[in-house]
C-alpha cells in the first residue's frame, strides 16, 4: 500500500487553512466569480420569466375582450323564389313514322328498269322498278285467246239450248236430247270461267313485274340494280316512308318517364340543321330495358325537307314551370343525413336546414323542398360553421 511521504503530507496540513481561508487567491476566486456569475444570470431569467407572465396575466385581466369581435362573419343570401323549369332531354335519332319495306312478290325476276331514287317523293301506285315479264305477257295473251273462244263456245251451246227448249213441246226432240244442250251449255259457261280465272291469275303475275308504291310517301333506301334477280326472301328493294312523316326514336332515363306525356310539346335539336325543330310528344314505350334501364319515345316532328332519318337528335321536353329557390352551390353541404343548408336565424346563431334538391341551373342548385326562400341561407364556408354557433353577417348580404 502505498503512504505519503511524511514531508509532504505535512507540507499539505500546513498550508491547508491557508487555502481554504485565502480568499483573495487567484485560483479561488476564479471559481467563485464563475459561480456567481451563473447564479446571478439564472435569477435575472427566472425574475423575467416569471413578470412576462404576470404581464400576460395582468393584460387579459385588464382588457376585456370585446366578445363580438370573435364572432365568425360570413355571407348570406336571401334566395327568394325563380321561376324554375323542368326539361327532359331526350337523345336519338330521326326514322320515318311508318316504314314500309317493299320486295318482289312470287319467283324470281331479272330487274329491267329502276324509275324512283332516294328521295324521291312518290304516289300510290307508282312505279317504282320493272322487272322481266318475258314469259307472263306472252301467258296473258295466250289465255285471253282461251277466254274468247270459251265464250264463243259458250253463245254457241246456250243459242242451241234455246232452240232445243223453243220445239220441246212439239215433239220434235225427245226429253234427252233436250237435256244433252243444257248440260252443255252449261259446261260451256264453265269452261269460260275457268279461262277468266286463268287469265285473271296470268295478269296478276304480269303486275307483279312493276314494283309500285303501296301508299304515299318518300323512298328511304333503294337495293334494287338494273341486271339483279329480284326474288322475295332478298332484301326489300325499297323502303318507303309512308306520307313522308319524319319522327325522333329516342331513349330516356326510367326516372324521367314518369314525368312525360303524350302531346307535351318538344324542341328537337339536329345534327346538321341550325333552327330548332318543333315537335309532340307521340308516344311513350310500354316497357323499360331491363338491361339499360331505359324507357323508349317517339316525337312527331313538323315537315321539314331538311329532315333525314339516320341522323342524330336530342329533344327537350318541358313537363313543368314552378317557382323554386335557388342558391349558390357553395351553399349546399352534405353529410350521412343528406344534404342540408345553414341558415342565420332571428337569435344570430345558425342553423341546419335539410333540403332537396331538384337540379341544377347556372344560377345555382335548386330546392324543391325544405326552404321557403325568406331564410338567410349561409352561403360560404358553412363546413367551418357548427349548428348553435354565433356569427355575424357581413354588410351588405
Amino acid at each position: 500500500m502505498y503512504r505519503q511521504p511524511a514531508k509532504l503530507a505535512a507540507i499539505q496540513r500546513t498550508n491547508r487553512p491557508a487555502f481554504l481561508g485565502g480568499f483573495h487567491s487567484m485560483q479561488y476566486s476564479s471559481f467563485e466569480s464563475v459561480d456567481r456569475k451563473f447564479r446571478t444570470q439564472a435569477l435575472a431569467t427566472a425574475i423575467g420569466l416569471a413578470l412576462v407572465l404576470c404581464g400576460c396575466g395582468q393584460k387579459t385581466g385588464a382588457v376585456p375582450a370585446d366578445k363580438g369581435l370573435e364572432l365568425p362573419l360570413v355571407t348570406v343570401v336571401v334566395p327568394g323564389l325563380t321561376k324554375v323549369e323542368t326539361q327532359v332531354s331526350i337523345t336519338g335519332v330521326l326514322s320515318a313514322r311508318d316504314e314500309m319495306p317493299i320486295s318482289v312478290e312470287g319467283e324470281g325476276l331479272r330487274i329491267v328498269a329502276v324509275l324512283a331514287e332516294v328521295g324521291d317523293r312518290v304516289r300510290r301506285g307508282q312505279v317504282l322498278a320493272r322487272l322481266s315479264n318475258a314469259i307472263a305477257a306472252p301467258q296473258v295473251a295466250s289465255l285471253s285467246a282461251s277466254l274468247e273462244e270459251a265464250r264463243t263456245s259458250a253463245d254457241l251451246a246456250a243459242a242451241d239450248y234455246r232452240r232445243a227448249q223453243g220445239v220441246a213441246s212439239t215433239g220434235a226432240l225427245s226429253a234427252e236430247d233436250i237435256e244433252r244442250r243444257r248440260a252443255q251449255a252449261a259446261n260451256a259457261a264453265a269452261r269460260v270461267k275457268v279461262a277468266a280465272a286463268q287469265l285473271a291469275e296470268s295478269r296478276a303475275r304480269l303486275g307483279r313485274s312493276e314494283i309500285r308504291a303501296p301508299a304515299d310517301g318518300m323512298v328511304l333506301t333503294r337495293n334494287a340494280e338494273v341486271g339483279q334477280t329480284a326474288s322475295a326472301a332478298g332484301e326489300p328493294l325499297f323502303r318507303l316512308g309512308r306520307g313522308g312523316e319524319i319522327e325522333m326514336r329516342g331513349r330516356v332515363s326510367e326516372g324521367d318517364v314518369g314525368l312525360l306525356a303524350v302531346d307535351q310539346a318538344a324542341s328537337i335539336r339536329v345534327t346538321g340543321i341550325k333552327n330548332e325543330v318543333p315537335g309532340t310528344v307521340r308516344l311513350l314505350g310500354a316497357v323499360i330495358d331491363p338491361a339499360t334501364r331505359l324507357g323508349t319515345v317517339r316525337i312527331s316532328m313538323a315537315r321539314d325537307p331538311n329532315l333525314r332519318p339516320g341522323a342524330f337528335a336530342r329533344a327537350n321536353v318541358l313537363v313543368s314551370t314552378e317557382q323554386k329557390p335557388v342558391v349558390p352551390q357553395t351553399a349546399v353541404q352534405t353529410d350521412y343525413n343528406g344534404n342540408y343548408v345553414l341558415v342565420v336565424n332571428a337569435e344570430g346563431a345558425v342553423a341546419r336546414r335539410g333540403v332537396t334538391i331538384s337540379g341544377t341551373r347556372n344560377a345555382g342548385v335548386v330546392v324543391a323542398a325544405g326552404l321557403t326562400g325568406t331564410e338567410q341561407v349561409v352561403a360560404v364556408a358553412a363546413a367551418f360553421l357548427r349548428p348553435g354557433e354565433k356569427v355575424r353577417v357581413a354588410k351588405g348580404a
